[in-house]
């Protein structure tokens, strides 16, 4: 890494929002090098966000920088304007926000958001546009790229915008890449192609990367600089070896001891196959499930004769690329999609009944009660005009659970269960950060007390600390009250910790499915052996051993 002057430097930055006497960014320093990425971690809340909408001028207005400075080379991003900032941001700085359902416009098409930034900075005319867009859409791993420019942002999965809000981001090649959680959405065959991706342009054009990130296995693999976040501070910041080696706080400690990609054993004691053996008809019976959509002349899979079985009580993981399939089956296990072909059991319910008739209304509300779904998306899944607390009353309301005195009870422990202050029932969603609203998903989901919950990604967006106590909560409540989970995911680390099965999907089928460490230990295709391959793998050494909280190893494709 070269010693010259930073690229990006930040000195003593301070951000304060008027409704918070505490800043939530206090005296951070760090810098960013020509070439080099420079990752912030920390747990949701920390400032992590906060510090990379003050370096692209995006803060909020309730939120000011109150001291420090912010310079790209020789220019001061803090002394900029509304013309100073048109001139730097997507030609100088590329940015990557963090909720793609939010950031591209649902009226427009993939292929004009990707090509406005090129049309903006007068760097296309609309012919080679096009032909540029596809070009991007194609390095960031889109599949079937000219098909996709055309499509409009609801047609792709959570994954598939988020690469696009790359492509978009990288279209003019910036000097600077500010990238917020921008590979929480990806599945690790596609993150390892984006972050490929990323090291190809640093290496190509000397673009130095900000990157925001909760997941420390890609932190330190891909970066050259760690800095570590705790409450608006910088508690620990140097080389990323260093940092993962030999971690000098007891925070950054306690992050890498909870990161599911660095741990050496399982969290939970995974039920074994005897024991699954031994069960009676399973809970869950999914028999030749099929969708398949149209579009004009094209057809997409979604599932293609998907059959599993998933016992009560226990935890089945799906995984597989974006676009595979999984949200789909998840869908239509929970209700919100009635498939073409195939059936499906969950207890007492089957699809050859009617849920739909006026005299099975009750049934269906039952059936509403019984499964639960947990969205990949909170920010769209949660109502921005109602506080927490009116969120988390609706279901109590529908299922008519409790009276309207206990109600409140019922919210405050709900939000203890997923560790969060009861006082967030007055606030309202966009006062929470993407972690909070994904524990406030949850709860919405657990408050009515359901047998089967469905988790479409409702952990990605969470930091590993808040990660793994959703991991032990979810665990516990299934001990305690015998829940059974269906588990989507693209973070296998996170599904080898949590579930007794696994289904590995791949275009709309079902490729492989078995017990959970089987699965890893002896993957039986070569789908599976690549998106193990995938698994970032920093180069990690043996902490000293002198405490619990001693640096962990990371998993290996063979453990694995």
């Amino acid at each position: 890494m070269t010693e010259s002057a930073p690229l990006l430097s930040v000195q003593d930055l301070s951000v304060a929002y008027s409704q918070s006497s505490a800043p939530a960014v206090d005296g951070v320093t760090f810098a960013v090098r020509a070439g080099s990425m420079t990752a912030v971690v920390g747990e949701s809340g920390s400032g992590k966000s906060t510090t990379a909408n003050a370096a692209i001028g995006l803060l909020p207005e309730s939120a000011q920088i109150t001291s420090g400075h912010i310079h790209l080379g020789e220019v001061d991003l803090g002394g900029l304007g509304t013309s100073g900032w048109r001139g730097i941001r997507g030609s100088q700085i590329g940015y990557v926000p963090q909720d793609p359902g939010s950031s591209l416009n649902p009226l427009q098409t993939i292929g004009k958001s990707v090509a406005e930034a090129l049309r903006i900075h007068k760097r296309a005319d609309r012919k080679s546009a096009r032909a540029q867009v596809i070009e991007l859409l194609t390095r960031v791993g889109i599949d079937r790229p000219q098909m996709r420019a055309d499509q409009f942002p609801h047609e792709l999965s959570g994954g598939m915008r988020q690469r696009v809000l790359i492509a978009s981001a990288i279209a003019l090649r910036p000097r600077l890449l500010i990238a917020d959680e921008p590979t929480s959405a990806l599945d690790v065959t596609v993150q390892k192609q984006v972050l490929d991706l990323l090291d190809e342009l640093r290496a190509e054009t000397e673009m130095g990367v900000l990157f925001i990130t909760h997941d420390l296995a890609v932190a330190g693999e891909r970066a050259d600089e760690v800095v570590v976040m705790q409450s608006g501070r910088v508690v620990e910041a140097g080389p990323a070896a260093q940092i993962f080696s030999r971690p000098a706080t007891d925070y950054t400690s306690r992050l890498l001891a909870d990161a599911p990609a660095l741990k050496t054993k399982t969290h939970r004691q995974a039920t074994s196959t005897a024991a699954l053996a031994e069960a009676q008809a399973p809970f869950v019976s999914v028999e030749g499930l099929t969708q398949v959509y149209a579009r004009n002349d094209d057809q997409v899979i979604g599932i293609d004769d998907v059959s599993l079985h998933v016992e009560r009580g226990t935890t089945h993981g799906i995984v597989g690329e974006s676009g595979s399939g999984k949200t789909t089956t998840g869908k239509a296990l929970a209700g919100f999609l009635t498939p073409q072909s195939g059936r499906i059991r969950v207890g007492n319910f089957d699809t050859d009944d009617s849920l739909r008739g006026r005299a099975e209304r009750a049934r269906l509300r039952d059936f509403r009660r019984t499964v639960q779904l947990v969205h990949q998306n909170p920010y769209s899944a949660l109502d921005p005009k109602h506080t927490i607390g009116q969120i988390l009353t609706e279901p109590l309301r529908n299922f008519r659970i409790g009276s309207r005195n206990s109600r409140p009870t019922l919210v405050a422990e709900a939000l203890e269960r997923v560790a969060l202050p009861t006082e967030f029932g007055e606030r309202r969603p966009a006062e929470l950060s993407g972690g909070q609203l994904q524990r406030v998903a949850i709860a919405r989901a657990l408050i009515a007390g359901p047998e089967l919950v469905v988790f479409d990604e409702a952990v990605s967006a969470l930091d590993v600390t808040v990660q793994a106590q959703i991991l032990t909560l979810l665990d516990d409540l299934q001990s305690d009250l015998g829940l059974t989970y269906v588990f989507i995911s693209h973070d296998l680390a996170v599904v080898r910790q949590i579930a007794d099965t696994v289904s590995v999907m791949s275009q709309g089928r079902l490729v492989e499915n078995g017990p959970t460490e089987d699965l890893f230990a002896r993957p039986q295709t070569q789908y599976t052996r690549t998106l193990l391959d995938a698994i970032p793998r920093p180069v990690m050494l043996h902490g000293n051993g002198d405490s619990a909280a001693s640096t962990p190893t990371l998993l290996t494709a063979a453990e694995s």
